[in-house]
């Protein structure tokens, strides 16, 4: 049997995030063994916020609420995955994946592009650290100011603005510039 009948049968024929029935294909889970273990089975919008992160979409994710919960080990690396990538932090604790799931889910999320990253203390931060805001910085286009001493949990590191990383403050997720942070 091909892997994409596997992954039919599996997921009944519809996106194993979303449920969408629309333009499916197999998306190979990094590291992969090309199996339909480490496969999925997405749509075409899930496949191409996965593939292009910076155009994703917060609220067509909403529907891993639901994937997350899956017993399908590949959907729940990917589940979490985006998770860890959208800040969902809340979520991300929720989840019980058994250690060699876990080792898998961490193994590519959260890399960067071999940019290094460093806080106003020379430190080197990483995708997926904590943060403290060293002053009070007015968010532009928000209406807020990310207050001093606010902790800003599970960052990631953007590949395009360099000195930046990437974070939630109030909800919201912003660009801070590392020469006001550092690490928790």
């Amino acid at each position: 049997m091909s892997i994409e009948k596997e992954l039919i049968a599996r997921s009944g024929g519809k996106c194993e995030l979303c449920g969408s029935s629309e333009g499916l294909s197999v998306f190979e889970i990094a590291p992969s063994d090309g199996s339909a273990q480490k496969s999925i089975y997405l749509c075409a919008t899930c496949k191409e916020q996965v593939e292009n992160p910076d155009k994703m979409d917060e609220t067509h994710f909403n529907c891993l609420n639901e994937s997350m919960w899956s017993e399908v080990s590949a959907v729940l690396v990917m589940s979490y995955r985006l998770l860890k990538s959208l800040g969902r932090e809340d979520l991300v604790d929720m989840m019980y994946m058994e250690e060699e799931v876990k080792a898998w889910a961490d193994a590519t999320s959260g890399t960067s592009s071999g940019v290094v990253v460093k806080d106003a203390n020379g430190v080197t931060l990483n995708a997926g650290d904590s943060v403290v805001i060293l002053k009070d910085l007015e968010v532009k286009g928000a209406g807020f100011t990310a207050k001093r001493g606010t902790t800003v949990r599970n960052i990631t590191i953007p590949q395009d603005v360099e000195g930046h990383i990437e974070g939630r403050v109030n909800g919201t997720k912003i660009y801070l510039k590392t020469e006001f942070l550092k690490k928790a």
